[in-house]
């Protein structure tokens, strides 16, 4: 028996239509200011630890394209009520990364890169099961690519030394996290 469903149909073509938008002039159609700085910071400071514009610019395109795709997911209500509680872990989880990066700025000699990377992990993981049915086995290379990234202890430790040259670009991530915490975006 044939299974088409015109709903489906347009569910892939709005998905993929805006995964070829999803580039850093687009993000601002689908994520807010306070958002773009910190994605524009985030980049700075993975340019500045790779020394690879290419790679770097990949990395925040992956995550534009990823938020995208499960916005759209989520406005087309694709999630069941289990893959809902995972949405909600997974947002309780970010919040708890948020916070701890933003505690680890602000309290000298607190940081520890093992927490931050498992909290970075953890996120990965319940976005992954969250989004395994309904994403491509390259979408979700994508989302596996962001969070190795970024939870990347070498990485994780360079930004949080004192004297680095990425301590402006930490404080102002930390600030747009504080931001969006206070709107309660995250």
């Amino acid at each position: 028996m044939e299974t088409f469903s015109s709903r489906n149909l347009a569910l892939q073509a709005e998905k993929k239509i805006l995964s070829r938008m999803a580039s850093k002039s687009m993000a601002n159609m689908f994520i807010d200011d306070t958002s773009s700085e910190i994605l524009d910071e985030m980049y700075r400071v993975s340019k500045e630890y790779t020394q690879n514009r290419a790679e770097s610019q990949k990395v925040i395109k992956n995550l534009i394209k990823m938020a995208v795709k499960i916005s759209v997911l989520y406005r087309n209500n694709c999630f069941s009520d289990a893959e809902m509680s995972l949405a909600e872990e997974f947002k309780h989880k970010l919040h708890q990364g948020a916070m701890t990066a933003i505690s680890f700025h602000e309290v000298d000699f607190t940081f520890e890169k093992a927490v931050l990377a498992q909290i970075l992990q953890e996120c990965r993981d319940l976005l992954l099961k969250l989004v395994e049915k309904h994403l491509t086995a390259k979408s979700l290379g994508r989302i596996r690519h962001v969070f190795d990234h970024f939870a990347d202890t070498e990485l994780l430790t360079r930004l949080y030394s004192p004297g680095e040259p990425y301590q402006p670009r930490l404080k102002k991530i930390c600030e747009g996290l504080n931001r969006l915490i206070d709107e309660g975006k995250l």
